[in-house]
């Protein structure tokens, strides 16, 4: 049996006790978003083959690219639409690596009307080996893309070795992509 008052000496002590656990959890919160590997979010598709999909190139509906199309060689998908603000901030760094030619860019244009994706790459210039366009975002699903932009590294064999959430900039290119590259030998 509990001492008398003790029950009511517990109750006024719980709510600093929920104050404190919130307050350290919105602490571990700013601690880890101060992370800027955070955006490396683990895909359940890393170290597996790429989804399947048939998509018209931009441009040209008629044209149908599927991934076994793509298969052989390596290449960079960059998921990206002219409503995303994301994409604009990473346009440069995109043009930047593809110049490089280490190895062809792939654009993934999402949920986007050809027209703007169009005038868009007009407007800031086209990096892009081949823009692939998924209209309806259904193909995206499958990529587990849940927004822009995003980039995977897909191997040769059409495996994906690496996943980029956010936008990209010259620190990411250098300290993850190229190290990517490196370590599949990608020069």
């Amino acid at each position: 049996m509990s001492a008398p008052g003790s029950r009511s000496a517990r109750a006024r002590w719980l709510p600093l006790i929920v104050f404190g656990a919130i307050l350290s959890l919105l602490a571990a919160g700013v601690w880890l978003s101060r992370d800027p590997d955070r955006n490396a979010l683990p895909s359940p598709l890393i170290g597996k083959l790429a989804p399947a999909f048939v998509l018209p190139v931009l441009g040209e509906p008629e044209r149908l690219v599927s991934g076994d199309d793509l298969r052989g060689a390596p290449y960079l998908l960059n998921v990206w639409g002219s409503w995303c603000p994301g994409c604009r901030e990473e346009h440069a760094v995109i043009e930047a690596f593809a110049r490089t030619q280490r190895l062809p860019v792939i654009g993934f244009n999402w949920k986007d009307e050809p027209e703007d994706a169009t005038r868009w790459l007009a407007q800031f210039g086209n990096p892009y080996a081949l823009v692939l366009a998924d209209y309806d975002g259904r193909a995206a699903i499958d990529w587990g893309i849940y927004g822009a932009p995003e980039t995977f590294l897909v191997d040769g064999d059409g495996i994906i070795v690496w996943k980029h959430v956010g936008p990209m900039t010259d620190a990411v290119v250098r300290d993850q992509l190229l190290r990517q590259l490196d370590r599949l030998d990608i020069r």
